[in-house]
């Protein structure tokens, strides 16, 4: 069984950029498909990006769409999301999280999750 744990999380100006990073641990990150949703206060868990095995795949959200890159290494163990031009309307708490199956875009398609950090984007 794998575990996450984001961080990178904090309050940013809009036009600012963080970047996220998802730490695993109890097994090799190289095994898994990944992702990375978000949440705002009363809303649904909402995805964001995904990337392959090795990255040389990726697929956003329309939302993120050039502005937001994933990526991985493998060799750290760790999953990454660079934010650039960030919005208010990015302000969420983002999970990193393990893809087993099914739609890309589904929240029922990752079985493996990390607690979360933090996004606020002042405007």
């Amino acid at each position: 069984q794998v575990q996450l744990v984001e961080s990178g999380g904090g309050l940013v100006q809009a036009g600012g950029s963080l970047r996220l990073s998802c730490a695993a641990s109890g097994r090799a990150l190289s095994a898994y498909l990944m992702g990375w949703f978000r949440q705002a206060p009363g809303k649904e868990r909402e995805f964001v990006a995904h990337i392959s095995w090795a990255g040389g795949s990726t697929t956003y959200s329309d939302s993120v769409k050039g502005r937001f890159t994933i990526s991985r290494d493998n060799a750290k163990n760790t999953l990454y999301l660079q934010m650039n031009s960030l919005k208010p309307e990015d302000s969420a708490v983002y999970y990193c999280a393990v893809y087993r199956g099914g739609s890309l875009f589904l929240h029922d398609s990752y079985n493996y999750w990390g607690q979360g950090t933090q996004v606020t984007v002042s405007s």
